[in-house]
């Protein structure tokens, strides 16, 4: 026990010693200020065009379904023809973005449209992305006054609105534009990384879905005109 003790004292000492602590903080610092970059997957190293393309066959290959319009203005025309097309109830409950705050809904008399947190009797729910991950078709979403969370999990239905300017490739391009919001935006307390409805296979190894979550994700690209993603 003795020699024990001798040689977990002398580790303690190295350890503990003032010119490894200042070694630790200069590797420490110097990882944080020039972060390595991750390896990404070759599909996602690819062009605007190629990265919706990619997210539209990865996302319906996970059981989601996708549409794309030209405009914003389409997006109550397109809401309404998915709800139709599902036999789905045409009351809908919206997060607060700032994108949708324009919208003519009235242009689709039989939407009835709500913000604000879900409830229960909320059936569908359309939430506005932070931005998309092409590798995997991953809708990225964050929490925040505008953007209650619960709305991507308490309805049945979940409808993504994702602008192609903030589609992106590999996923690390994805963090890298929070990293670039985070001290205008600030960093948000929650980001939903979503990749096709809800599912499990615990019951049996039969696949269900909308167990923990929605039973459907239709994710809705939108052409706006700008560019951001990479």
């Amino acid at each position: 026990m003795s020699a024990r003790a001798d040689i977990l004292g002398r580790i303690g000492a190295t350890l503990n010693s003032e010119s490894d602590q200042a070694a630790r903080r200069s590797a420490a610092s110097a990882r944080l200020s020039s972060p390595p970059v991750g390896l990404a997957p070759a599909r996602s190293l690819v062009d605007r065009d190629a990265q919706i393309t990619l997210f539209r066959e990865m996302a319906e290959e996970a059981a989601a379904t996708t549409d794309r319009i030209t405009s914003l203005d389409d997006l109550p025309a397109a809401i309404a023809k998915y709800l139709g097309s599902h036999n789905l109830p045409s009351r809908i409950k919206t997060d607060e973005d700032p994108l949708l705050a324009d919208l003519n809904w009235q242009a689709q008399p039989t939407l009835d449209v709500s913000s604000g947190k879900p409830t229960d009797a909320d059936e569908v729910g359309l939430a506005v992305a932070f931005a998309g991950a092409a590798e995997t078709g991953t809708a990225i979403l964050t929490s925040g006054p505008d953007h209650p969370t619960s709305l991507n999990f308490l309805p049945e239905n979940h409808i993504v609105v994702l602008p192609v300017s903030r589609m992106h490739g590999p996923y690390e391009a994805a963090w890298a534009r929070m990293a670039a919001a985070r001290d205008e935006l600030g960093m948000p307390r929650t980001v939903n990384w979503i990749t096709g409805p809800s599912r499990t296979g615990d019951i049996e190894q039969t696949l269900q879905l909308g167990v923990h979550g929605p039973r459907r994700l239709h994710i809705i690209l939108v052409d706006d005109g700008e560019e951001e993603g990479a």
